[in-house]
């Protein structure tokens, strides 16, 4: 598996102004937020016209804010390799391994102000988190609810609903430029995840078809490819607390545009178990290969603690050479 764990760097102190920051900044253009969220549900011909550019622009706001933060203040050092187009008139496909909440800021750090902002598949629970998920619902996030399979043996009428949830959103960013960010995980890494799955993964874990399948079948039209973005953290798997305190080094965010083969967007992935076979199979290449890819992200990028005994190796012997 990657890296677990964060060096030592950063302060707490420095993630309590984080904190206050972010929480001043949010609450300031929550106001804002709000108030176009009343426009959009009391005047329904302001709606497109007015307030979904306005709650964008908010959001964009938001995010940049996080963004230039991390950037000046926690010192965040991007490695962005690959990006070769990018376009806020076209639309997205995007999918990424996920490890962590940082992820998100750095596929913002990629796409903010170069593609439509990303719309990514949002857990249920989440649209309860203050301004945050109220924000997520007025950006027309899709939010999925994930059922046990003993709740799903219960009550077998809910079986597919995330898949129909999907559907709709698809249907909703068939309108307008969007980027569709889909981490098909469906969950964060950890090493209990990744043991209880029995991943045949090092760096991942099993990759879940449903959603991407369906977001083709519903905008094949509008997609040319798939972008596989990869994220590795040379300097250990951080935290959204290790990003306020400045603890998060290097970043490696590798992009790459893969073919969609056309005949995805024609068939029934449901129903059609060739061609849901096919796909899961497009979908497990895909994964070994970005698998292998962190494997030498990681190899090839010594992290911080590996540095610091470089650097503490070269202190020791030089007396050594000067004495000789």
């Amino acid at each position: 598996m990657a890296n677990a764990s964060v060096p030592h760097r950063g302060s707490a102190w420095l993630g309590l102004l984080s904190g206050i920051a972010l929480l001043a900044h949010t609450v300031f253009l929550g106001v804002f937020l709000y108030l176009m969220i009343a426009v959009k549900i009391l005047l329904p011909p302001l709606r497109e016209r007015i307030a979904d550019p306005a709650i964008v622009a908010i959001a964009s706001l938001w995010i940049r804010g996080i963004l230039w933060w991390s950037n000046h203040v926690a010192k965040v050092q991007w490695d962005i390799r690959g990006l070769e187009r990018s376009s806020a008139n076209h639309w997205y496909l995007i999918t990424a391994n996920h490890q962590s909440w940082v992820d998100i800021f750095a596929l913002y750090q990629v796409y903010l102000g170069k593609a439509p902002l990303l719309k990514f598949f949002i857990k249920h629970e989440l649209g309860y988190l203050p301004i945050v998920g109220q924000a997520w619902w007025a950006l027309d996030f899709p939010f999925m609810r994930r059922y046990s399979k003993e709740y799903l043996r219960k009550h077998p009428e809910k079986v597919g609903q995330d898949l129909i949830e999907t559907q709709r959103a698809c249907q909703k960013f068939s309108r307008t430029p969007t980027s569709v960010m889909n981490f098909l995980e469906g969950t964060r890494l950890t090493p209990a995840k990744h043991s209880q799955q029995q991943s045949p993964y090092r760096h991942l874990l099993k990759p879940k078809t449903g959603g991407l399948a369906f977001a083709i079948q519903s905008l094949g039209e509008r997609f040319d490819a798939l972008t596989n973005v990869t994220i590795a953290y040379p300097d250990g798997t951080p935290s959204f607390w290790d990003l306020m305190c400045g603890r998060v080094g290097q970043v490696i965010v590798a992009i790459e545009e893969l073919p969609i083969p056309a005949h995805f967007s024609q068939g029934d992935y449901q129903n059609d178990a060739a061609l849901r076979a096919e796909m899961q199979q497009w979908t497990s290449q895909i994964w070994k290969k970005k698998d292998a890819q962190i494997g030498r992200l990681l190899e090839s990028t010594p992290h911080q603690g590996q540095r610091h005994k470089v650097v503490q190796q070269q202190s020791r012997e030089q007396p050594e050479k000067v004495a000789n």
